[in-house]
């Protein structure tokens, strides 16, 4: 019985420890801070300068050039990421269009799984125009707290450097306007405040 009892609460110990460190990798949320990452240089011309990067190698989210960061975790893969593309390039085309936050707000895609080669294959099948940054081995993906795709991320930077999460959506954006005019609402978007 005595040893029933250790087994069993030997189990239950695990299952403890296990379930704490799926809680440890809860997708962010708003006002938490965005973990520091470490990401493969983006492969397009033109697309360093555009996040505002020096050097030609890997990079920390924090040397992002921008007040605010808009990040998709998608995969090629996934059908639901393939039919939210062109709305994905939509909303960066109206933030484009959009005085006063064309020069605020970057964005990126981080391809859950997906090798330089699968994102660039994705990239311009769908005619993505904002860079595109492979995850081949889920270590972004972990550290984002293994969302599903699509998955969509608005941070402002702090004035340490790291990232603030405004806000997140889990699924499809509903068109991008709608989803540009929910983003134009939320605290430090518009007015480029806190």
């Amino acid at each position: 019985m005595t040893r029933r009892l250790a087994q069993l609460a030997a189990a239950a110990a695990l299952l403890l420890i296990g379930w704490g460190a799926a809680a440890a990798q809860d997708p962010p949320a708003p006002g938490d801070t965005l973990a520091e990452m470490t990401l493969a240089p983006p492969a397009g011309p033109g697309q360093r300068d555009d996040l505002g990067l020096a050097g030609t190698g890997p990079f920390e989210l924090r040397e992002i050039e921008a007040d605010l960061l808009l990040i998709e975790v998608f995969s090629m893969y996934c059908p639901y990421c393939q039919a939210e593309a062109p709305e994905v390039n939509r909303l960066y085309e109206r933030v484009q269009g959009t005085p006063g936050l064309r020069d605020r707000l970057r964005m990126i895609g981080i391809g859950a799984g997906n090798s330089a080669f699968e994102v660039g294959v994705f990239g311009k099948k769908y005619e993505v125009p904002f860079p595109l940054l492979p995850d081949p081995d889920y270590t972004i993906h972990k550290k984002l707290g293994e969302v599903g795709t699509p998955f969509f991320v608005l941070a402002r930077k702090e004035p340490g450097g790291g990232w603030k999460v405004l806000h997140t959506l889990a699924g499809s954006l509903n068109g991008a306007e709608r989803y540009l005019e929910e983003l134009m609402t939320l605290p430090g978007v518009k007015e480029g405040g806190p």
